[in-house]
């Protein structure tokens, strides 16, 4: 007999609807309502955010709060440090950072750029390896950390896919089908979001960018992110030539041209790519 399955994300394993505790996904829903658009939230916005009732929301803020994973001033609540063991577990055990982590170091050691590895989640990356040359100062004779550029480059950080060359690059991965129902998503929901002067918000122009990289095997984004960075990517796949993540570097238009650092980069992350494939 076919079960009925409930409803998931696109990518998230499916169960019948007998195994699916809903209050557990409903305080799931109330937890990633906060990001950093919106920090602190009360019972009304939890709700509007999470699609549940504010009674709802409102035991779900609570519980959480007793729980440690939220601290609350009464009537506003936000994340709590206790939230960091989901994801310092998983950096800590989860086989894909730890299989990348060596030749990030070994890519910023030797070009004194900064390097990082992503997954695709929805609307965004997240990223789950990172790396960035480290020098010493002759006048100062102190470590500082180098050409560190972008925004928001830590571990865990979430950035918009359609903005960011690793994101593209995730996207190009996608069978064209459900490339094509993820725009139809975005095309529901409204306008993507600009970041910057140079941001490609319009879905058609989108489009071709990802099946351009799909085509080329890596991608480029000049400071649609964030001006005065731009970043290359390319993507990671196993050993059945699935991609699992991205990798990518980022610089500055003053430092490294587009084409320069096509040209003196891309061979160096398409041969860390293919060293990493047995590992991945």
């Amino acid at each position: 007999m076919v079960t009925s399955k409930t409803a998931a994300k696109p990518g998230a394993f499916p169960i019948a609807k007998p195994d699916m505790i809903e209050g557990m996904a409903k305080g799931m829903a109330v937890l990633e309502s906060f990001d950093t658009q919106r920090q602190r939230l009360n019972a009304t916005l939890a709700a509007e955010r999470a699609g549940i009732t504010r009674a709802a929301a409102r035991r779900h803020l609570l519980t959480l709060t007793h729980l440690g994973y939220l601290e609350t001033d009464g009537s506003y609540f936000w994340l709590a440090a206790k939230v960091l063991r989901f994801s310092g577990g998983y950096l800590a055990t989860a086989r894909l950072p730890r299989a990348v982590q060596p030749a990030l170091n070994r890519l910023a050691a030797q070009t004194q750029e900064s390097f990082s590895v992503a997954v695709l989640d929805g609307d965004e990356i997240v990223i789950i390896g990172r790396s960035g040359f480290e020098w010493k100062s002759p006048a100062e004779g102190k470590i500082a950390t180098a050409r560190v550029l972008a925004y928001g480059l830590h571990l865990g950080a979430r950035l918009p896919a359609h903005a960011t060359s690793t994101g593209r690059m995730l996207l190009a991965a996608k069978p064209k089908s459900e490339f094509s129902a993820w725009l139809k998503a975005r095309t529901d929901t409204g306008i993507l979001p600009r970041l910057t002067l140079h941001t490609t918000t319009d879905l058609r122009k989108l489009r071709g960018l990802v099946e351009q990289a799909r085509i080329d095997d890596y991608c480029m984004a000049s400071e649609e992110h964030e001006l005065g960075v731009h970043a290359l990517a390319v993507p990671l796949r196993d050993m059945q030539g699935r991609t699992v993540a991205a990798l990518n570097v980022v610089s500055s238009p003053q430092r490294l041209r587009a084409d320069v650092m096509q040209k003196e980069l891309l061979p160096l992350l398409l041969e860390a790519a293919r060293e990493l494939r047995s590992l991945l």
